[in-house]
């Protein structure tokens, strides 16, 4: 069967659902092709199952100190954690449900099976339709005027550590877990890494961080970096920063796995029941037909332009797949970007800059813009605002009074260069920030906003009039 349209879009993920929305809203006929569920990593395998497992995590340990509050639970806290499974599963379905209902409503059609880019062809003249292999072996070929390839990414692996989805473990693997482990070393002190970290603490596993940078987050800013260690190091997690990992040492026995590692100090075994890799992810270009195609990758993703066009102007890679930001909203955002191009607009995606970065460890982390040292490096002479969450009301109240706002500013300007948050409900917090980026405001306007109190958003306000040295509350 052929089946022609105005849109295709190679996979079912957020990048690729919010642009086949969007152009079933401009009134284009669109064809979502996708060989697992539809929502993709995030739903599936990301954000939003990852999240739904912090927050049982974060419920826990709240309950073990709700005595602070003064609060009596009677009898043992315990985790049920097939019941945190559930719940997790629970949500998931939800959500995958009602993306379902989203795509009925927008009359968008669904082929269910492996999707894969052909040449030119007696169906069209040039390269870019899909050919489907459904799940009956059947096939169908889907024709677009345009494409939109949205296949995502996978977690990357250490080269002679491969996963086994039992103790060598992939973040996938890790949210199928049926019980807790007594132990876990993660390898990789990034954003999946410091989430599954701080989550599994919480739970009451003894975790261990081996990163090869100095610092955890190297993406963000140092002050972040040193706060986030200072908590979790508080709550019993090892930290091991600027090591090398022998992967040709890996041994398991007797219920425990271990591998050797370089440290400036010389050589150390770490053990653990189970091993989290989360060293990155890999863009899916192999198995979809690039080599039909004038697309060319590098470093292993497509490359685009800022259209998110690809070499063959009317194919497009949205999302993980072309290598730029690996962030959810970010991938929606170029989603959109591709549509409105594809629809005649004029407006090129971002270089990044003004995308907010959200890290779902407790405490949480957000920023958007410049770090400290960014900024320095491309020679601003910066200001700095910094209000620890301690002087917030609010946070007293919430009994969790961890961590800082730091605003970065430009002294010549007065702009806003970047905004970093670590404390509670950090990620809620960022798009005030990103706002402001957004709008070129200055420290000074933002500080003139009246944030209500008591509330967390006082923290932002009294960083931003910080800068100027006009801060009240510290």
């Amino acid at each position: 069967m052929t089946i022609p349209c105005d849109i295709a879009v190679l996979g079912g993920g957020i990048a690729g659902y919010t642009a086949a929305i969007r152009a079933a809203q401009a009134g284009k006929s669109v064809v979502i092709i996708e060989r697992d569920k539809l929502g993709g990593t995030c739903l599936h395998r990301g954000c939003i199952p990852s999240k739904a497992l912090l927050r049982s995590a974060e419920v826990y340990a709240t309950l073990l100190k709700a005595a602070s509050y003064g609060i009596q639970v009677d009898g043992a806290v315990s985790v049920d954690f097939d019941g945190v499974q559930r719940r997790k599963e629970q949500t998931v379905e939800q959500l995958h449900r009602g993306l379902q209902h989203l795509m009925r409503k927008n009359g968008i059609t669904i082929i269910n099976g492996n999707g894969r880019v052909i040449g030119p062809s007696i169906f069209s003249p040039r390269s870019g339709s899909v050919a489907v292999e459904l799940v009956d072996g059947e096939m169908e070929t889907v024709v677009p005027t345009n494409l939109l390839i949205a296949t995502g990414a996978r977690p990357r692996m250490l080269p002679g550590l491969q996963t086994d989805g039992t103790t060598i473990l992939t973040s996938d693997d890790a949210l199928l877990m049926e019980k807790l482990p007594s132990s876990m070393l993660i390898i990789g002190g990034g954003v999946i890494g410091v989430e599954w970290a701080s989550m599994l603490a919480d739970f009451g596993v003894e975790v261990t961080i081996a990163e090869t940078a100095e610092r955890l987050l190297p993406g963000e800013d140092a002050d972040i970096s040193e706060e986030l260690a200072k908590e979790l190091r508080r709550r019993k997690v090892r930290i091991l920063t600027g090591i090398k990992l022998l992967a040709d040492t890996y041994a398991y026995t007797d219920g425990q796995a271990s591998i050797t590692a370089e440290t400036p100090e010389g050589g150390i075994v770490l053990t653990a029941e189970k091993l989290l890799v989360s060293v990155g992810r890999q863009a899916n270009v192999e198995g979809i037909g690039i080599e039909n195609t004038d697309i060319r990758l590098h470093n292993g993703a497509i490359r685009v332009n800022g259209y998110y066009q690809t070499t063959e102007p009317h194919i497009y890679a949205v999302g993980d797949v072309n290598g730029g930001l690996q962030l959810a909203h970010a991938a929606a955002h170029e989603g959109l970007t591709a549509v409105a191009h594809i629809l005649g607009g004029k407006e090129q995606g971002g270089d990044g800059s003004r995308v907010p970065r959200c890290i779902y460890s407790r405490p949480e982390v957000a920023s958007v813009g410049l770090t400290e040292a960014a900024a320095r490096e491309r020679g601003h002479d910066v200001l700095i605002g910094k209000i620890p969450f301690q002087a917030i009301g609010k946070a007293l109240v919430l009994g969790e009074p961890e961590g800082f706002a730091k605003v970065v500013a430009d002294a010549a300007t007065n702009d806003i260069l970047g905004v970093h948050l670590i404390g509670a409900h950090a990620t809620d917090l960022i798009s005030e920030a990103s706002l402001a980026l957004l709008m070129e405001a200055t420290p000074w306007e933002v500080g003139q906003v009246i944030h209500p109190h008591p509330t967390l958003s006082e923290a932002i306000g009294e960083a931003m009039l910080a800068v100027d040295g006009k801060a009240i509350v510290f």
